[in-house]
């Protein structure tokens, strides 16, 4: 899948794309090479634990000395495997970069970072007695989708699609297609909200959370696209 954005601007230098794609790889690549019992302990630590996060038995006092909220965003960077880790990794590169030249590198990381939480905690919010662990960035991603439509309505997604031998190079129109995907996470996350140990709705609420932000940020794109013309 490519990109395809009918406008060029010079743009500040994007550095949160990068250093995202970095802490994720190597956060990837520091708890694969852990024993499975210390990546257990270590997802159970600082993944989010939907039954961890709302038990506060203990008094807040103890709930905030383990940090357990940090967990919302600590999940972020946990994955449980490499194909799990490629698949944000390649949304993160594909719409984020875009993204990003839109929004600014500060404001692109704070869309990453509120949405991914505010779609872990939704996630959890529908299964509150889950023990099992929300890890991965998938809400995060999520979000960066829901503001890339939002801020490229009208752009396409270009896709090569094999047709025997062959391999053919087509232009969708970006609403057609994130749309698509919008509907199967909805219709996944009614009927089988944990399908396949995803969290469904993770998705859907970033992706919801992603296209407020976008709005929300509105007046700050335009002032910032103004200004990258008059370069």
């Amino acid at each position: 899948m490519f990109v395809q954005v009918d406008e060029r601007l010079r743009g500040d230098l994007r550095w949160a794309t990068p250093l995202l794609l970095a802490l994720i790889v190597s956060a990837y690549l520091w708890m694969s090479s852990l024993d499975p019992e210390d990546f257990l302990a270590l997802v159970k630590r600082w993944g989010l634990v939907p039954a961890r996060l709302f038990d506060v038995g203990e008094g807040w006092t103890s709930y905030l000395s383990q940090w357990r909220p940090l967990a919302v965003l600590s999940a972020l960077l946990i994955h449980a495997d490499l194909l799990h880790v490629i698949g944000n990794l390649l949304f993160l590169l594909i719409f984020g970069l875009a993204s990003e030249r839109r929004l600014g590198s500060g404001l692109f990381l704070a869309l990453f970072l509120v949405g991914g939480a505010f779609a872990n905690v939704s996630a959890a919010l529908s299964m509150p007695d889950r023990i099992g662990a929300i890890v991965g960035a998938s809400g995060a991603v999520s979000a960066i989708v829901g503001a890339y439509l939002t801020l490229f309505p009208r752009s396409q997604l270009g896709l090569v699609i094999p047709l025997g031998l062959f391999l053919e190079f087509v232009r969708i129109p970006a609403l057609w297609l994130i749309g698509f995907w919008v509907l199967l996470q909805l219709l996944i996350a009614y009927l089988n909200p944990t399908f396949g140990a995803v969290a469904w709705i993770a998705h859907v609420a970033g992706f919801v959370a992603g296209m407020l932000f976008a709005l929300a940020c509105r007046p700050a794109v335009y002032r910032r696209m103004r200004r990258l013309r008059a370069l």
